[in-house]
């Protein structure tokens, strides 16, 4: 059985984590909601500095290794601007389809704004939706993807489920997150996400909180076998993950028996 959002990292279970701040539960989607419509307009910026450039490179692998054919339906959760959906396109083909989710309308309007200008408009919808209770039909694709967004989910677990739920029979679901490096490198790390990233969130966005929440949101988000062990809890099979750069992201997977 699935544990309450609140417990999911020892919290009580009227409590979950707004990156290190304990926030009742019905506070965190508002909160998150606001830091993301804070950074929508400087969203790859926002990437660019917490990566240095490389989710860009980590976004093109873990599309090219999806399972997924031509034709194909597919939801992106926490589609945020298009990237991962950009590059899933070239994937599906004409005939296929992607879906863009997203709970913050405001980054669903970048998203939107941007495939427009780079002239992909056929075989996109886009759909505000909660991905912890998402508005479409059991078996409705045949991959959903989320990258960077799990962690900015109250209830993980309610996700992890939902993305089972609407995935075809054999269908394949894909979570691309920031996840934990090893011990020699954490000072490192920790130097560049809490002292180095708000500043430049200030000096480039005027806006070092939301940075600042952006990196304490990755400390708190589950570690590679947690997320795993998450993934089996709600029902997926054959799940398995891959460190890209050391463990500073991972690929997670799992599949709909």
């Amino acid at each position: 059985m699935n544990e309450p959002a609140g417990k999911q990292d020892g919290h009580r279970a009227d409590t979950t984590h707004f990156g290190f701040r304990d926030v009742p539960v019905g506070e965190k989607q508002k909160l998150v909601g606001e830091v993301f419509s804070s950074v929508a307009g400087n969203y790859d910026l926002m990437n660019d500095l917490m990566s240095l450039g490389i989710h860009r490179l980590w976004k093109r692998y873990f599309t090219a290794t999806a399972q997924v054919s031509r034709g194909d339906r597919v939801l992106d959760l926490a589609g945020g601007t298009g990237d991962v959906a950009a590059l899933l396109r070239q994937r599906v083909g004409e005939t296929g389809e992607l879906v863009l989710g997203d709970i913050n309308g405001e980054m669903l309007r970048v998203g939107r704004d941007r495939m427009v200008d780079r002239g992909n408009v056929r075989g996109f919808s886009y759909v505000q939706c909660n991905a912890q209770s998402l508005p479409f039909p059991d078996a409705s694709f045949d991959l959903v993807t989320i990258a960077f967004g799990l962690r900015n989910v109250t209830d993980k677990d309610a996700a992890l489920s939902e993305m089972l739920r609407v995935l075809k029979v054999g269908g394949q679901a894909r979570v691309l997150e920031f996840s934990e490096v090893p011990e020699w490198f954490k000072p490192v790390y920790d130097f560049h996400s809490f002292k180095v990233l708000p500043r430049l969130g200030q000096l480039f966005a005027s806006d070092a909180g939301s940075y600042r929440y952006l990196a304490e949101s990755i400390r708190k988000h589950p570690p590679q076998e947690q997320l795993k062990a998450m993934m089996e809890a709600a029902g997926f099979a054959r799940c398995r993950y891959r460190n890209l750069s050391g463990g500073i992201v991972a690929i997670h997977d799992g599949y709909k028996a």
